[in-house]
């Protein structure tokens, strides 16, 4: 038979024939908590065996060999486990399971990142909590530099560099501002310019280069963005 201990639940195999009709008191191997437990009901069709009554040579009286209702036995060595085994390594493989399934969308998400932000730009915003910068536009800026120069007799300054496609279809190329500022980023200057190229072809590259003529004596820093053409 299955003892369950009311007070901390912990489960025990016990033998039914340690147990009288009235039942006996039992005490938790785990809790110590005690308490009564009846017998266990009689399987259908099984015969009852009646207790021999033993003459005790007392006249007018006699006791029966049953256990007392109120003795105490300890139930231990034979607790029963919570979950078989099988049960236990089912559960372990469903976790795994679905610690790979949460991987693997974790991955596709960030092999696709740019596709993904392509199509949904608001995806943006997400992937950046968790430090993870993406272009939404599927266009970006690449290695920009500048140099100053002489151009008939005056001070110029000259910007290079690339527009790059980082997504999987065609886009049309927005203006991009060149921005000088002071070295408390403040802006001093700015101007726009329109790539030679309307559109990028997945992957595609296109070099630029603008100019400006007599720039700012203080300017130190240089910006490059696109114009939103919404």
């Amino acid at each position: 038979m299955i003892l369950t201990c009311p007070a901390c639940q912990t489960r025990y195999r016990a033998d039914a024939a340690q147990f009288s009709a009235d039942g006996r008191k039992v005490r938790c191997a785990k809790c110590s908590h005690v308490w009564h437990q009846s017998a266990p009901e009689p399987e259908p069709g099984a015969e009852v065996a009646v207790p021999e009554v033993v003459e005790t040579g007392i006249s007018g009286g006699s006791t029966s060999s049953r256990a007392k209702p109120t003795e105490t036995i300890d139930v231990r060595h034979s607790r029963v486990p919570d979950r078989s085994l099988p049960d236990r390594l089912g559960a372990l493989a469903g976790w795994l399971a679905l610690g790979a399934m949460v991987f693997f969308i974790g991955w596709t998400g960030f092999r696709f990142r740019q596709e993904i932000t392509t199509l949904w730009p608001q995806s943006s915003s997400l992937f950046a909590t968790f430090g993870v910068a993406v272009n939404a536009r599927g266009i970006a800026i690449d290695d920009w530099s500048y140099h100053r120069e002489t151009e008939n007799g005056q001070p110029a300054m000259v910007v290079t560099g690339k527009l790059v496609n980082t997504s999987g279809h065609e886009i049309s190329i927005p203006p991009v501002r060149v921005t000088l500022t002071d070295d408390n980023q403040r802006e001093l200057y700015h101007w726009t310019f329109q790539p030679p190229q309307p559109t990028l072809k997945p992957g595609q590259s296109l070099g630029f280069s603008t100019h400006l003529s007599s720039p700012p004596p203080n300017a130190r820093h240089l910006q490059l963005r696109f114009v939103s053409q919404d």
